[in-house]
């Protein structure tokens, strides 16, 4: 029996959503794909420019394009679809802090998630794109170019497990296949290459973890989850957090494939409430051995960190 999924705004349907997601999806790892090789990018955005010849460097070069190519993509191929856009390019000029957008479907779009990656040529670099509604997602897609993966995630009516699965560019479909790891002791952690914090370290050393891998993007770490390499994510905020547009795409097909994401005390992130920053202990995970993680995970931050709000 197919799981039921969450409404998508009145007139859409799923399978033009999904082949419009798909179109715009591949267009954006072109875009991307050829900015990272110093290539002429299609679809007629400009070639990138040295700073030093008037640019702005590969990064914002990418950013604004893919920004440009899937937001402009999204209201073209749905004009009255009633939804509103925002994404890290335009946070700032659409955002007033404290005040949610008003918006009772939002897209939260993230055109390059990893810049580090992408700079370094790591190829560990992402596309997000979440549909949110009240606060949680309930679409997702997860576009990894330099794998040629584009994940999607369709959160189920309860907000829980829906259908998840990724795609090539055939259009063949693959299942997730998240791993049957559920004690601690075997259970691997995918962390940051670029992002490092010393109570965060003290943190995984007081979990009795079998193993840790390192991995760019948020986008690319829950894929590691989702195809069994992995089993949990752990972001701890420092000096600055996640953002809504690093999260929501990658909670969204988190959840549909069965697994987990939430605060260390078991609170559910929520999204578009007035601060973007998605602070405090996050752990993602396969889901089976979730609830002990947070607990084990709240106890040692008592110790490490009284004050530190999960």
């Amino acid at each position: 029996m197919m799981p039921a999924f969450s409404a998508l705004p009145g007139g859409i349907g799923m399978e033009q959503l999904l082949a419009e997601l798909r179109r715009l999806s591949w267009g954006a790892a072109d875009i991307l794909r050829s900015y990272a090789r110093g290539q002429t990018p299609p679809y007629g955005f400009p070639p990138l420019l040295s700073v030093e010849d008037g640019g702005s460097g590969p990064v914002s070069a990418a950013d604004l394009a893919v920004n440009q190519w899937l937001l402009e993509g999204l209201e073209q191929a749905f004009p009255a679809a009633g939804w509103s856009l925002l994404s890290e390019e335009t946070a700032q000029e659409l955002l007033v802090p404290g005040v949610p957008l008003d918006a009772e479907w939002l897209w939260i779009l993230d055109p390059l998630d990893g810049t580090k990656d992408f700079l370094q040529g790591t190829g560990e670099y992402a596309v997000h794109l979440a549909l949110v509604r009240g606060g949680r997602p309930v679409l997702g897609v997860v576009l990894l170019p330099e794998l040629e993966e584009l994940w999607f995630g369709l959160v189920g009516a309860e907000g829980g497990a829906g259908e998840a699965w990724r795609e090539n560019r055939a259009g063949q479909r693959f299942a997730p296949a998240l791993s049957a790891r559920r004690n601690l002791a075997e259970l691997v952690l995918v962390a940051s290459r670029n992002h490092r914090d010393g109570r965060l370290e003290q943190l995984l050393a007081a979990l009795p973890l079998a193993d840790r891998r390192s991995m760019g993007s948020v986008g690319g770490k829950v894929a590691t989850i989702l195809r069994g390499e992995s089993d949990l994510y752990i972001s701890l905020s420092g000096q600055s957090a996640p953002k809504d547009w690093d999260l929501a795409a990658p909670e969204a097909v988190l959840l549909a494939a069965g697994g987990a994401l939430s605060h260390a005390d078991g609170r559910p992130l929520s999204y578009n409430d007035g601060d973007c920053q998605q602070a405090g202990c996050l752990i993602a995970s396969h889901g089976l051995a979730h609830r002990e993680l947070c607990e084990r995970a709240g106890e040692a931050l008592r110790v490490i960190d009284p004050g530190f709000a999960v």
